[in-house]
């Protein structure tokens, strides 16, 4: 790819006071098209993230102590992109004095985030958790508690697992470990806004596990290290770069004991697949279902490469090694009323072997009790002749984990499974907002503004229990901005509500394709504007995006592949995606590549019977007649004329215009 813009070399000073206070970062907009050296001060930093407006790509290199310039390493944004910016991962560059940066594409803005995290002594204690292997807490590794933003937030459970790598260079020491994961979490809470670092566990190259994110190693906190996917996932990440270099045997054996761990108190398998809805993301829009293996890595779910060739490519095999480690495990336990008075209780077994169920009540006296033995749980309780109450569940098997639950003694009254897509509209477009109700309901949605007022109220309806939807088509007239459907149910003395937020966005008007091509109006320039065509959820070409402004715009696919080839015929995908004020969005089209000319056979020339390979449009010109035929189908058609022409002209033109030509004469 060629380089485009100078080469802009940036150096910082830090004071010498700050070594002493754990890491320190410091911020720059790096000025594109400079020439000259910014400053002759010799700084130290070992850690650098770059953020840069622009669908472009940014390149940097570092010079170590000794005078020495690194590679050019690519800046890493995954699928980050916020407020317009996209958010480069944070590398690990060891001790250095200067940095140069270069671009290729369009790139508007880059600013450096300077990090230097001094080696600090860390503490030899280490935490083990209900069995967990030995982790280095985040008082160990001496995590900033007072930077954090905001309490964790927990989901219901653990679903599956994203596996990372967090890039830049391999070459760290052993005790350098902790203070790279020191810089990372300044570098996602004070660079990149979070509430904390971002990934659940970190793992070395030296087998070393790190507590990521604070609230817990075994409960099923909430991260920010795959956007759209966090909520029901555990992030794990390897410190380095694995595109071509596999992880050493240290850092496999401890990613997988963590993994087996993690996934083994949520019960699931790690070998099992799911289909998970996307919370919303560049590549996936919110509410999309998207299919991922219960150890998947970060780019099944968005535009990235990320955790590596080399370590993507060994997944299959840590999920094969995970679901070895330990002894037998209960999967998938599941309690669900199935009728009044019914609770059907399901789960998996790895092993074959005697298995039990057992109720308690809220006095821990067992009122039932089921058993069987083999690989499969199934159990159906009758309890519709036991009190009102809390009740207490287990699943228990030899050597395994048992499963635990509680079952009330009437539905409550909840909204579960609450969603709406897309999550950006434009006036006049639709929203589907969905929900299940735990119990029937009298149900009220109300429009609320961004400053918080209900506008309107767009729903008064009776539901029953179980999984509704509702649609709203924003009015015009409503300004762009964060909007929220506000849900409310009431059944006698119980009440419930719920929040889903969406935003309504008029930037983006009148999409519309023709052939290979995207016309649209934007109501003002874009902080960002990328175009991309994928096929079967993987990008496989991005076309050049001009500069835009407010207006007209077109936007065209030359049909040529990543790697200038010529697509080949099939279903593709065109992914307008807008970057604003009020967040990022994607638009998609789906498009039949066709350069194939209809399959036309002449079956009899004199009776006019042939035979069509696809749906066609036939035209049949004798003299200055024309006859025409729809068909919707491959199949055999005849044309009957009273009197036999002598010559005549067949074309059949499918859907893309392709055309097929049989001429006769006789």
């Amino acid at each position: 790819m060629k380089l485009l813009l100078a080469t802009v070399v940036a150096v910082l000073a830090v004071p010498a006071s700050a070594f002493a206070a754990g890491p320190t970062m410091v911020v720059r907009d790096v000025p594109l098209h400079a020439s000259r050296t910014l400053d002759a001060a010799t700084p130290r930093f070992n850690m650098v993230g770059l953020h840069w407006r622009g669908a472009g790509a940014v390149y940097f290199k570092a010079r170590t102590l000794d005078g020495r310039w690194s590679a050019w390493v690519q800046a890493d944004a995954d699928d980050r992109i916020q407020n317009g910016w996209y958010l480069g991962g944070l590398d690990w560059t060891g001790a250095a004095t200067a940095l140069r940066i270069r671009t290729s594409g369009r790139v508007a803005r880059v600013r450096a985030y300077y990090v230097d995290s001094p080696l600090e002594t860390m503490s030899a204690r280490r935490l083990q958790v209900a069995g967990s292997p030995l982790i280095i807490s985040r008082f160990s590794w001496q995590a900033d508690e007072s930077i954090r933003r905001a309490p964790p937030k927990v989901s219901d459970a653990v679903h599956y697992a994203v596996v990372h790598h967090t890039a830049g260079s391999n070459n760290y020491t052993r005790d350098q470990s902790a203070a790279i994961v020191r810089g990372i979490e300044v570098y996602h809470v004070k660079g990149n806004g979070w509430n904390d670092i971002g990934y659940n566990f970190l793992v070395d190259k030296y087998g070393q596990v790190f507590e990521g994110r604070y609230g817990g190693v075994d409960k099923a906190v909430i991260g920010a290290h795959a956007e759209g996917f966090n909520t029901g996932s555990v992030g794990v990440a390897v410190l380095g770069s694995y595109g071509t270099s596999k992880i050493s045997a240290a850092a496999k054996a401890s990613l997988e004991q963590v993994l087996a761990w993690k996934l083994d108190l949520a019960h699931v398998d790690p070998l099992s697949t799911l289909t998970w809805k996307s919370g919303g993301n560049p590549r996936f829009a919110s509410g999309v279902p998207v299919f991922l293996r219960a150890i998947s890595g970060h780019r099944d779910t968005g535009f990235t490469d990320c955790p590596g060739n080399a370590l993507y490519a060994e997944l299959p095999q840590i999920a094969r090694d995970v679901s070895a480690l330990g002894g037998p495990k209960i999967y998938a336990p599941v309690a669900l009323r199935v009728g009044e008075g019914q609770v059907h209780f399901t789960a998996k077994l790895s092993v074959a072997q005697p298995w039990t169920v057992t109720i308690l009540n809220s006095t821990g006296v067992q009122v039932a009790e089921g058993t069987g033995s083999g690989t499969t749980v199934d159990w159906s309780w009758d309890a519709s002749t036991v009190p009102p109450d809390r009740y207490a569940w287990t699943i228990a098997s030899e050597s395994a984990r048992s499963a635990t639950g509680t079952l009330g003694s009437g539905a409550a009254l909840a909204f579960q499974r609450v969603t709406g897509s897309p999550a950006e509209v434009a006036p006049g477009e639709t929203a589907t907002f969905a929900y299940t109700l735990t119990a029937a309901a009298t149900v009220t949605a109300t429009l609320v503004s961004p400053a918080g007022q209900v506008l309107s109220t767009l729903l008064v309806a009776t539901k029953p229990a179980g999984a509704q939807t509702f649609s709203f088509t924003p009015p015009p007239g409503l300004i762009s901005g964060q909007y929220t459907l506000g849900l409310s149910a009431v059944a006698g003395a119980k009440t419930a509500t719920a929040a889903i937020p969406f935003t309504i966005d008029d930037i983006l008007t009148g999409l519309a394709v023709t052939g290979t091509s995207l016309s649209f109006t934007l109501t003002r320039a874009p902080f960002a504007l990328t175009f991309q065509v994928l096929r079967n959820a993987a990008v496989v070409a991005v076309p050049a995006v001009p500069a835009v402004a407010a207006g007209a715009q077109a936007l065209a696919w030359d049909k040529l592949l990543a790697d200038g080839t010529r697509a080949p015929d099939g279903l593709y995908t065109l992914a307008l995606t807008v970057t604003d004020e009020y967040g990022t969005f994607t638009r998609t089209t789906d498009i039949t590549l066709d350069t194939t000319a209809p399959a036309l056979r002449v079956l009899s020339y004199r009776a006019m019977r042939f035979r069509v390979g696809e749906a066609s449009t036939l035209r049949l010109t004798v003299g200055s007649k024309v006859y025409t035929r729809v068909l919707k189908k491959p199949e055999t058609t005849q044309f009957w004329l009273k009197t036999k022409p002598t010559q005549y002209t067949l074309t059949a033109t499918d859907a893309a215009g392709n055309r097929s030509v049989v001429r006769y004469r006789r």
